[in-house]
């Protein structure tokens, strides 16, 4: 695996500033408001041939009236366990602070590489500021911008020239799993019943999870993201430019998934904003499972697993395709079924349907129900391919595509979704036009021939 390091600090010092100038993104949220960060936040590195991980952290206090602030400094000490160096943010705009005394005091026993990066220091001129933290008795302090760049270089010199160096890992096969929903649905708490720890934060007040947040488990040989996001509200309900962000990172989560759990509030039944967050799935191409929490808070005379699904594919008819589960994050029912259904929806997600087979489907479907005249002429459908994965995705080249109605499409998706048994995954069918006789395979050959240009 990875080496690890994690940023930790105070408040506010540009914590997750260096975390997006390591990691060449904008994967953390930025914002002048102390407390932004609140998990812990992950991200992949790469150094002058190494390769890491770096986890961004909350800000460290002690004694603060914060709600969330013991569990922030829960959150950091673990992060610091785990953790195969350490990089201490203090802040060469405003000076030292009785939190970095304390801070630096708590990891005096720490065996493991510790880096004291001055942060804030835009150019030689102000090397100056450093002078006051030496008074930490901390040997050596590394002056930079995270914001600008300025010192960054020497400091990750110096940083990967400690770790151990391995070799980069693919990402492939890794099954990357968003929990999105809305506010207060239960998806910390749902991620944190699948790890079997308390990794994210957990409260009743709508908003804790303002970041998205990636955390890795490794299950039966297999590896698994799990994307836990901020709430999507209703977009009149967004007042805070913050919220925003964490919005725009939720649905990017859904961009770069392979499966999206969309977690319901049971108790509280299907709100038209559920429904929206599943369109937002729809719209995104990826996989998808309905996840009704909090069922044990459901009188079961007046609402059962079944009725709950009909009402749901009711209102969700574009997500027939998407399994429906019912759980209890919070006394663990029927969450352990989560992983084979997450496969199970993997699997097809990822599915490569052979040529030969997809035109014996189209062709035998066709003959079945023949699609209606266009200006007294029939459609043909010379020939189906798949042209991609993630979703499963078939191109059949036709006379007049434009013509195809899509209640002839969807009914050749249904036959498709019959025939290979993809029941549980999203299914894309594009019409193209051919004129004339092609040779297919030689399109094919040359579509694969690079630009030259």
């Amino acid at each position: 695996m990875k080496p690890v390091v994690a940023i930790i600090g105070r408040p506010n010092v540009g914590k997750s500033t260096l975390f997006n100038r390591m990691t060449k993104r904008r994967d953390a949220i930025v914002d002048n408001l102390p407390g932004v960060t609140r998990d812990r936040h992950y991200g992949d590195v790469h150094w002058d041939d190494h390769d890491f991980i770096i986890v961004d952290t909350g800000g460290f206090v002690t004694g603060d009236d914060d709600a969330f602030a013991t569990h922030i400094r829960l959150q950091v000490e673990q992060a610091v366990d785990e953790a195969d160096a350490v990089v201490v943010v203090l802040d060469g705009k405003y000076g030292l602070s009785p939190f970095d005394r304390d801070l630096i005091q708590k990891l005096r026993g720490v065996k493991k590489p510790v880096f004291y990066v001055v942060n804030k220091i835009d150019d030689h001129n102000q090397e100056a500021k450093l002078y006051e933290f030496y008074d930490l008795g901390i040997e050596t302090l590394y002056s930079l911008s995270a914001e600008h760049g300025y010192g960054v270089p020497d400091f990750m010199d110096a940083l990967v020239a400690v770790l151990p160096k391995v070799e980069a890992s693919s990402a492939e096969g890794q099954i990357r799993v968003a929990v999105v929903g809305r506010p207060n649905a239960g998806k910390s708490s749902l991620i944190n019943r699948l790890l079997g720890q308390e990794r994210l934060l957990v409260s009743p007040e709508p908003g804790t999870t303002r970041d998205s947040v990636d955390t890795l488990l490794e299950r039966k040989g297999r590896t698994y993201r799990f994307i836990d996001t901020a709430g999507i509200r209703r977009k009149s309900r967004v007042d805070m430019r913050l919220e925003k962000f964490s919005i725009i990172k939720a649905l990017k989560s859904l961009d770069e998934c392979d499966v999206a759990l969309i977690v319901l509030d049971a108790e509280k039944g299907i709100t038209d904003q559920d429904i929206k967050v599943a369109g937002h799935a729809f719209e995104r191409g990826c996989g998808a499972i309905f996840v009704a929490n909090k069922w044990d808070l459901v009188d079961a005379k007046n609402l059962t697993p079944n009725k709950f699904t009909q009402q749901l594919q009711d209102a969700a008819r574009y997500l027939h395709h998407a399994p429906v589960i019912t759980v209890s994050a919070l006394s663990g029912l029927r969450v352990a079924k989560l992983f084979p259904l997450i496969d199970q929806v993997y699997r097809q997600y990822t599915t490569r349907i052979g040529t030969g087979v997809l035109n014996r489907i189209v062709s035998e479907a066709v003959e079945r129900t023949e699609p209606p005249l266009h200006h007294g002429r029939r459609l043909k459908f010379y020939y189906t391919t798949q042209v991609a994965e993630r979703p499963p995705t078939f191109v059949s080249f036709v006379n007049f595509p434009d013509a195809v109605h899509f209640s002839y499409q969807r009914y050749l998706l249904n036959q498709i979704r019959s025939e290979t048994g993809l029941d549980k995954t999203p299914l894309r069918l594009l019409f193209r036009q051919r004129t004339g006789k092609i040779d297919f395979a030689s399109w094919k050959k040359n579509k694969r021939k690079p630009d030259r240009r």
